[in-house]
């Protein structure tokens, strides 16, 4: 059971204090006119306030996309707009027509402050706003109240930094509005431009760092320390300086990132923080392990925290492990990867397929590949150990019953029912969870995510280096990042063939979708690129025509059963399992191997090279559409618009250029 301090709702209410806590300003007797001075009064109250503050921007008990959850979006809808997962949403299908107010703006914007206190955009900063007016005004001395408010600085620039990636410039509030004031221009702020919203959220995160300890004790594990706030710093600098804001590569803003992420990586440094290596850097152990240690993990940057405990008022589980086993260990098999995603990996020398050293076959695609492949995805016949079967082998083919082999193959190996791409996901799958405690389902799972990596620190640094001409500093930041994922290094450079400025762009984007695959920031790195379109400049330039996502359709995989003839199995029973009734074609997991084979993986060869022919599965994404689906990208999207409902109730806010406002196109530019 944990014991460290893992953010969750009134469970770290002393008990002393818990109801005034939860009666007086959890709810804050929905007093919108007045303060509650006793919590500002009490350090504990303090204290149990600013937790309550991190409960509304994080994952909740039970959240099953913990790792790629966002507070922008439901489920994974930012995720199904990258190669990472399959499916239609709102804002990759065709449109009949193209009017940009209703269906395709997104509402994260959040609607004008109401009598309500719903956890949404404008309500988080009112709260926020709250606690650093008050906070100081009642006798709590500032060995206390500096590390409280330079959390609420952190979240509160958070929150700005979420809306200005999406939005550009939003409305800069650093005061609690009231509501119900008679006077409603003090509440009828408009958009800042960009550039002033970019400044505010860096200020804000300067004094969260001059605020906030360079490490917490045990006790403080998950709360955002100086690091996290010179990290997150960066990070936005890096998105002002990229081409989705930068469309004409000032210098200046590439070299204010670089500056902010050398800060970052320095003051981490200092504090303990860096690339997790204990266990075997070679076979990406050390990189596979670094999400079940926790207190003193020097990789853990940001942690949104999670718990194992099964009591209702203080369980926070999370249902990342549930959701990405098989039904047939009574998961839920519903994270489904992509052909594409799984093409993306390089081989075991760093370099692609067709230029590493290592054969490439498609029939074992494999074989042979960075070190992290095998830590991110489980293919048909792979190992995937939980506590109560370290030696789990999860097999995913298929074979034809009643179909017609040129249909799609209608059996299939998992009784309980297969996820929709053949390929399983297992990046942060804890090989001791458990299937038999009281869900019987990986529900209690206390794994906690890292929203904010140190590798993700190296990275933003090599990359606002190379936007500096500081190459040989970005090359040293993929190097590093590859080493510790175990890539050989048989050529010196770990596989890196770039040199150029604009090569060495599309190297980190590269390494960047592999490192943090199905970690939330794909995305984000497509949005802040502008590389959803084959046709944009910047897609031309990095010569990344290939990832463009519009027009194209993500795919899986059939692994399909053949006899020894090599013809295709049809048959009622599955032909690769013994102990059936029906003869079998051969045994997935033999007893003794054929002649000249050791051991399971060189049989799994032996059945992949004889027995499994592979199928591209084409049904991840919408079929039978009239014309064909495929992904639809607008650029539009690049900075949403204001829903109509908003316009409506706040007619003083500029809708954004190229959507559709109350009276003509939009008008606010989100570039200054």
């Amino acid at each position: 059971m944990k014991k460290h301090f893992n953010i969750k709702l009134l469970a770290l209410c002393v008990v002393a204090v818990a109801a005034s806590c939860k009666d007086e300003f959890l709810q804050e007797k929905r007093d919108f006119t007045g303060v509650n001075e006793q919590v500002y009064e009490d350090p504990n109250l303090a204290q149990a306030y600013v937790d309550y503050i991190y409960g509304m921007f994080l994952p909740k008990d039970g959240n099953g996309q913990s790792l790629y959850w966002e507070l922008a979006v439901d489920g994974n809808k930012f995720s199904q707009n990258t190669e990472e997962l399959a499916g239609q949403n709102e804002f990759n299908q065709p449109w009949a027509q193209i009017s940009f107010v209703q269906n395709h703006a997104l509402q994260y914007f959040g609607t004008r402050m109401a009598g309500g206190i719903n956890n949404n955009t404008w309500t988080r900063l009112k709260q926020i706003n709250l606690f650093l007016d008050e906070i100081d005004e009642h006798g709590l001395t500032p060995d206390v109240t500096a590390p409280l408010k330079g959390q609420l600085y952190f979240w509160r620039a958070w929150q700005y930094f979420d809306l200005v990636r999406l939005y550009g410039g939003v409305p800069i509030v650093l005061t609690p509005q009231n509501p119900i004031v008679e006077n409603t221009e003090e509440n009828s702020v408009p958009r800042s431009p960009t550039s002033v919203c970019i400044d505010q959220i860096c200020a804000d995160l300067d004094t969260a760092m001059s605020m906030l300890p360079g490490r917490w004790d045990g006790t403080g594990w998950g709360r955002i320390t100086s690091g996290a706030a010179a990290a997150l710093k960066g990070k936005v600098l890096l998105t002002w300086a990229s081409p989705q804001f930068n469309r004409n590569d000032d210098a200046a803003r590439w070299e204010r990132a670089y500056v902010a992420n050398s800060e970052a990586k320095d003051l981490l440094e200092a504090n303990g923080f860096g690339l997790y290596k204990k266990g075997n850097l070679a076979n990406g152990e050390a990189w596979g392990n670094m999400w079940f240690e926790e207190i003193d993990n020097p990789e853990a940057v940001m942690v949104y925290g999670f718990n194992n405990i099964t009591a209702d008022n203080i369980k926070k589980n999370n249902f990342w492990e549930r959701n990405i086993r098989p039904r047939e260990l009574n998961g839920e098999g519903s994270v489904s990867p992509t052909k594409q995603m799984v093409e993306a990996f390089p081989m075991r020398d760093g370099k692609m397929p067709g230029q590493s050293s290592y054969p490439y076959d498609v029939q074992k695609f494999y074989k042979n590949r960075d070190p992290r492949f095998y830590k991110t995805f489980v293919y048909n016949g792979a190992t995937w150990p939980y506590r109560e079967n370290p030696n789990y082998i999860q097999w995913s083919y298929r074979w034809y019953n009643g179909a017609d082999f040129d249909e799609t193959p209608d059996a299939n190996t998992e009784t309980l029912g297969p996820n929709a791409s053949g390929i399983y996901l297992c990046k942060a799958s804890d090989p001791n969870a458990s299937n038999t405690q009281a869900s019987g389902r990986f529900e209690e799972s206390g794994t906690d995510v890292m929203k904010i990596r140190f590798a993700e620190v190296i990275l933003n640094l090599a990359e606002s280096a190379i936007g500096t001409g500081r190459l040989a500093e970005g090359i040293d930041g993929i190097r590093a990042i590859r080493e510790r994922a175990g890539v050989e290094n048989l050529d010196g450079n770990y596989g890196m063939t770039a040199t150029g400025r604009d090569e060495l762009f599309a190297a980190i984007l590269n390494e960047r979708r592999v490192e943090f695959a199905y970690e939330g920031h794909r995305y984000w790195d497509l949005r802040r690129w502008m590389l959803f379109d084959g046709n944009s400049p910047t897609s031309a330039r990095l010569g990344l025509q290939d990832q463009a996502l519009n027009g194209t359709r993500r795919t899986g995989y059939f692994f399909v059963v053949k006899n020894d003839d090599g013809t295709r199995y049809r048959g009622n029973d599955d032909p690769m399992r013994s102990g059936q009734d029906g003869s079998i074609v051969i045994d997935r997991e033999p007893t003794d191997f054929p002649p000249g084979i050791e051991n399971q993986e060189e049989y799994l060869d032996y059945l992949y090279d004889n027995y499994f022919e592979i199928v591209e599965k084409d049904d991840l994404d919408p079929i039978n559409t009239t014309p064909a689906w495929t992904y639809q990208w607008f650029d539009e999207y690049y900075f949403f618009g204001l829903h109509q409902n908003i316009l409506n109730t706040s007619p003083y806010l500029e809708q954004t250029q190229g959507w559709n406002g109350l009276n003509g196109m939009g008008t606010f530019d989100p570039l200054q």
